[in-house]
């Protein structure tokens, strides 16, 4: 990094640029709606009707099929839509199938941290915690795989990810736990090595909130039903009845009462998704990341909080402003907000004061190319004021 100055990080034009993103929906979630979103094109006769009617299955079934075809999944591999959005979905893989073995948590952001908190607080048991810092990766060779693994595929508060499934043996005894809720749909995921995989649709699909996604592999479903967990299960968590799979929540007979609009908004982003062809969602995710890249590249101030290139988040980009504290990095996301060319690309409350900017496949390459020079006018804006205030 090039050694800079307060006056060097205040040289920038503060003119405000003429060209705005066209859509500055860069949150981390809920994400941008798809391009061309419009409430007016959600199928709407399921409306009304109860998701156990013949056709509320079929829309049911009809949005597992879609997840299954675009994500490429083996038949050997069930997927069930259930309550709570992917925390829900990874609480209730983590409750009724952990305590059969140890257990190794990898934790390197918030949500690696609240499954170690969830272990020991709530299921009372004692995991091996494998920690990195915000920005890094934890030794992946430290891993024992004779114990069950908890780790997120993709860490939307830190931007950093697994670079691949290499480091997950074929032969593991244990069974592997991703939460890959900002991965799935933007990496070509090795389903072979993922046991239970959870996501939810705001991420990359676009899709509301309130509903997760719960993969399960056959070393899962083989755990499922050959062993009790020691503690009672609430009612939404219970896959098992009378000692068996329960069969149809991978069939579209949910848990819980689905909100059937925001099936119906997932079935259209999946249609979409669709449209693009094979590998659409991963090229366009490729393509916002590069974009992005250049940007930071191109500035002395910005640099992103992942420090390895290959362990750096294609969706979830999180970003280190030289010289901001959190004040100024709340400072620089109200300005873009009130301007309307970036909303809600605060960094997580939790992670070191910076930038996160959503890269998924519904942002358009366009309007990250446009957000750059807005970077760049609210960093000059912001450090103009401390230097008057501090001056």
């Amino acid at each position: 990094m090039t050694e800079l100055t307060v006056a060097d990080a205040t040289i920038a034009s503060t003119a405000k640029p003429n060209t705005r993103p066209a859509r500055p929906h860069f949150s981390s979630g809920p994400c941008a709606k798809p391009p061309g979103w419009d409430a007016s094109k959600l199928a709407t006769a399921v409306l009304g009707r109860s998701h156990r009617s013949k056709l509320g299955k079929q829309r049911l079934q009809y949005a597992i099929d879609l997840m299954r075809e675009l994500l490429g999944l083996p038949d050997t591999h069930r997927i069930g839509i259930v309550p709570g959005s992917d925390t829900g979905a990874f609480e209730m893989a983590m409750w009724t199938m952990l305590g059969a073995r140890p257990v190794t948590a990898l934790a390197w952001e918030s949500f690696g941290e609240g499954w170690v908190t969830d272990a020991v607080k709530q299921l009372k048991i004692e995991p091996t915690v494998i920690r990195a810092d915000y920005g890094q990766l934890p030794d992946l060779g430290q891993v024992d795989w004779s114990n069950d693994v908890l780790f997120t595929w993709n860490g939307t508060t830190s931007g950093v990810r697994v670079p691949d499934g290499e480091w997950i043996p074929a032969d593991r005894e244990g069974l592997s736990f991703a939460d890959a809720t900002s991965a799935v749909f933007a990496y070509d995921l090795p389903w072979d090595k993922i046991d239970v995989a959870t996501f939810s649709w705001q991420k990359v699909l676009g899709g509301e909130g309130g509903h997760g996604v719960l993969i399960l592999g056959p070393r899962a479903a083989e755990r499922l039903e050959s062993y009790t967990p020691a503690w009672p299960l609430p009612k939404v968590f219970r896959l098992v009845s009378k000692g068996a799979l329960t069969e149809g929540v991978f069939k579209g007979e949910t848990i819980n009462t689905p909100s059937m609009l925001a099936v119906e908004d997932a079935i259209l982003s999946l249609e979409w998704a669709k449209s693009l062809g094979e590998g659409g969602l991963i090229a366009r995710s490729d393509a916002n990341a590069a974009a992005l890249d250049k940007i930071v590249k191109e500035r002395d101030w910005l640099h992103h909080l992942a420090k390895e290139p290959a362990n750096r988040s294609k969706t979830s980009v999180c970003l280190v402003v030289w010289l901001a504290d959190e004040a100024m990095i709340k400072k620089m996301a109200s300005l873009l907000e009130a301007e309307g060319a970036a909303y809600d690309i605060a960094g997580y409350r939790d992670a070191p004061a910076g930038l996160r900017i959503w890269c998924g496949a519904t942002v358009d390459t366009a309007d990250i190319v446009a957000l750059g020079p807005w970077l760049d006018w609210a960093y000059a804006t912001v450090m103009a004021e401390e230097t008057a205030a501090n001056s």
